[in-house]
């Protein structure tokens, strides 16, 4: 066993699971893209369920540094940086082959079972995610970074949704231009009452008796 082939069969699970889900690929296909034997693969990983979390896994660090790219030079001013993030999003939708955020369509489509590592792994993804947009929102001036990274993720979310939806990157462009706003009030002492007025927990619960 070696880590080249462990990382070939990650490459040819990573192709699959994002072309097709990850119910509909079968290890046999995986093991055919990769260029080795079924039991090779499970010499490698003891189960396709080992094999869905490695693929998230591998994508993590990834999906975080496009981000990171997408958001761009820290000394431009913060609001036109996170407008700019969304339009790369927006373009990065327009291919054929985009298929949304890995980590979302997994927990998706694993709905029903939560404890399943793929729904794990990207929950921790997902956290990670709003933990580093903090950081960059903090160090690039905003008075409110934590609630703020919040908001805008959630707009990340949406505007993902719907250009899977509609095949339109215009919700990315609209997304980012409310998300610049957000910023910009924020960093002119705009507060976000309505996420302060409240702990998340019971703003869920709120919102879920609707």
């Amino acid at each position: 066993m070696t880590e080249a082939t462990a990382a070939k069969i990650i490459t040819a699970a990573e192709a699959l699971f994002y072309e097709h889900g990850l119910r509909s690929v079968g290890v046999d296909a995986i093991a055919e893209r990769a260029g080795v034997t079924k039991r090779t693969l499970y010499n490698h990983f003891q189960s396709k369920d080992a094999l869905i979390a490695a693929y998230l896994e591998a994508r993590d660090s990834a999906t975080v540094e496009r981000y990171r790219n997408w958001l761009g030079d820290p000394t431009r001013p913060l609001p036109e940086r996170v407008a700019g993030m969304f339009a790369a999003l927006a373009e990065h939708a327009r291919n054929p082959r985009w298929r949304g955020c890995g980590f979302t369509r997994a927990a998706v489509e694993l709905a029903g079972q939560p404890g399943h590592p793929a729904v794990l792994m990207a929950a921790r993804h997902k956290k990670r995610f709003v933990a580093w947009l903090e950081q960059e929102l903090g160090d690039g001036g905003a008075r409110d970074p934590s609630p703020l990274s919040l908001h805008i993720a959630m707009m990340l979310e949406g505007a993902i949704a719907y250009m899977l939806i509609h095949r339109d990157p215009c919700y990315a462009l609209s997304a980012g231009e409310a998300a610049a706003r957000l910023v910009a009030d924020d960093m002119n002492g705009l507060r976000l009452h309505a996420i302060r007025s409240a702990s998340l927990p019971e703003a869920a619960v709120k919102a879920g008796d609707r």
